[in-house]
């Protein structure tokens, strides 16, 4: 398969319109074409041991779930590792793609797979995604009222000349008593300001203006972050053991709740893997579960009752690569060899 027609089937596996406006994502490091694809290789973090392992078992692309370009480089040198990453990258003709963000947000993502270790529940996203387009044309929606007289028509020409402007449409309506026209449009943010300083030039159309926001639609099952209702209440020391078994962790770091103890009943656990904190912030709970908040985060849900499960950044994403294998594997229809990397590991340690 040739990268770009793997890039495509990897977009639609999941959709890069998914991963958070901030987050790089996409096709980092493309060698040039033509490149086919025999062997795609699967890391949660790209290092430069794991860059080696990849090319001893010649690897034609690297999917690295974490992005190893994040913030722009500015040369591409032997100085520092991220740069040594691209030289060997493409030294070996070896293309680098992330998803990061997208796989959080997807129905069969890195959080569908972390909510596997609660045991039988239901969850929806703590964040929901929206589709990413409206479902009409234009961002905002552009309702009025006038006399059917010989100035509507003056405004109406006006309006078609406004560029952005769609479904525009008149149908006559009666208020109070009165036979007017309805006049409705579909409009961009650049020409709603055009057309409300249109109509505020005439006082009676502008007060009987009403503006819309054209929300776009949420997608199912698809999102940030996991709420997660169990179907029996479980004793936390219980869910501490099955997220430390479906880790395949020896300890995780915990804190409880005021007022809970072990044995406290978990009924709903607000999940997110890696850096959690700004999407479990908030959230009502019994548990949160993440790789790692800061210290002032951990204190406001104690405070709250919230008890909080830390297992490490990387080891809440870690585990889905198997998973994942699968699924691609079926989605590429088995053309290429799929591997997940032996040497990728989370760099903190017990000592």
């Amino acid at each position: 398969m040739n990268l770009r027609e793997l890039v495509s089937a990897l977009n639609d596996f999941a959709s890069l319109s998914l991963a958070e406006s901030w987050d790089n994502v996409g096709l980092l490091v493309e060698p040039s074409p033509p490149h086919t694809v025999n062997t795609l290789f699967l890391t949660n973090d790209l290092t430069e041991e794991v860059m080696e392992e990849a090319v001893q078992k010649k690897a034609d692309l690297i999917l690295s779930y974490h992005p190893p370009i994040f913030t722009p480089l500015k040369r591409v040198t032997w100085k520092t590792w991220k740069e040594r990453l691209v030289v060997r990258a493409l030294e070996h003709r070896i293309g680098i793609y992330s998803p990061h963000t997208a796989y959080d947000a997807i129905p069969h993502g890195v959080n569908n797979w972390l909510t596997k270790g609660l045991g039988a529940c239901t969850s929806v996203p703590l964040h929901p995604s929206t589709a990413p387009s409206y479902p009409a044309e234009g961002t905002h929606r552009v309702e009025f009222c006038a006399d059917n007289t010989e100035h509507l028509d003056t405004v109406l020409s006006k309006i078609k000349d406004i560029q952005e402007i769609s479904c525009l449409t008149t149908l006559p309506a009666r208020v109070e008593g009165e036979e007017q026209t309805r006049v409705s449009l579909n409009c961009s943010q650049k020409a709603l300001l055009e057309v409300v300083a249109l109509l505020s030039q005439n006082s009676l159309l502008y007060h009987k203006t009403e503006i819309l926001l054209l929300q776009k639609p949420l997608l199912p099952h698809t999102g940030m972050g996991r709420l997660c209702t169990l179907s029996e209440p479980v004793s936390l020391s219980d869910i501490i053991a099955r997220i430390k078994s479906h880790l395949k962790l020896p300890h995780i770091r915990l804190a409880v709740g005021m007022g809970k103890t072990l044995e406290s009943p978990v009924k709903k656990a607000a999940l997110c893997a890696g850096s959690g904190s700004s999407i479990l912030k908030g959230m009502e709970a019994d548990l949160y579960i993440t790789g790692e908040m800061s210290h002032h985060d951990v204190l406001d849900a104690v405070a709250n009752g919230i008890s909080v499960i830390l297992c490490e950044h990387s080891n809440t994403e870690r585990g889905f690569l198997s998973e994942l294998r699968e699924m691609l594997a079926s989605h590429l229809r088995y053309k290429i060899n799929i591997i997940v990397s032996e040497k990728d590991r989370d760099p903190l340690q017990v000592a």
